[in-house]
């Protein structure tokens, strides 16, 4: 499933984060790249360890954490802490899958079930630059607004085309859901989504979103159980 979140950030918030990001030292992507990963990978990224990518990080997780679709959509277990990329000058990354497994700071292993790309910039801001993701339907090409998030199956191959004007940037990150199966995590989200719909339109005691939340929480207790 891919899903864009609109207006994840506000333009404000989109501004304070670019503020720090212009304020920061940029590493060469491919040192952070694995494998095969690494020969196709032609961009900057900001030092994970670095004060402003910390405060970054740490924002943007509170953002998430309070965002009702994107819990919704993800069940998250655990997310990796937001990386932050810059594209410019021809940069690009090619067609890729990413790690299944990765390992925290911590030592903590995490499993990689869904991928996100929060976009920084507006479309207008440059050319090429299209995260392009795999899908059962075919090729997919997307390129949001600044404070809009896609998120998609870490399973995909994807990649970034080049840009040849302007500048991308954009964080990244991974979550390991409590759901492990896409195709139950999905029926769940679609589940969630109406009963939300119901609940607005009958309230909360209304005997239908009463059965449905039940149900709800009976699958997700099923299906989440490892």
């Amino acid at each position: 499933m891919l899903l864009p979140i609109e207006s994840l950030l506000s333009a404000e918030e989109v501004q304070q984060c670019r503020q720090l990001l212009f304020a920061s030292e940029w590493q060469d992507g491919a040192a952070t790249a694995g494998g095969l990963a690494r020969t196709v990978k032609n961009n900057f990224q900001l030092d994970d360890n670095s004060d402003n990518a910390r405060r970054l990080q740490d924002f943007v997780l509170h953002r998430l954490r309070q965002h009702p679709t994107f819990v919704s959509a993800t069940l998250p277990e655990h997310i990796y802490p937001p990386k932050f990329n810059l594209y410019q000058n021809g940069g690009h990354y090619g067609q890729h899958v990413d790690s299944a497994v990765m390992t925290l700071a911590s030592g903590q292993v995490l499993r990689t079930d869904v991928s996100a790309t929060l976009f920084l910039c507006d479309p207008d801001d440059y050319d090429g630059g299209e995260l392009q993701i795999e899908t059962r339907y075919g090729m997919q090409s997307v390129k949001l607004p600044a404070g809009s998030l896609i998120l998609y199956p870490s399973h995909s191959l994807h990649q970034v085309t080049p840009v040849t004007r302007g500048q991308r940037l954009c964080s990244f990150f991974w979550i390991q859901s409590l759901v492990r199966d896409s195709h139950n995590r999905e029926l769940l989200f679609d589940l969630d989504q109406s009963i939300q719909s119901l609940t607005i339109t009958h309230g909360n005691g209304h005997e239908d979103v009463v059965r449905l939340s039940q149900i709800y929480h009976n699958l997700l207790r099923q299906w989440s159980m490892s």
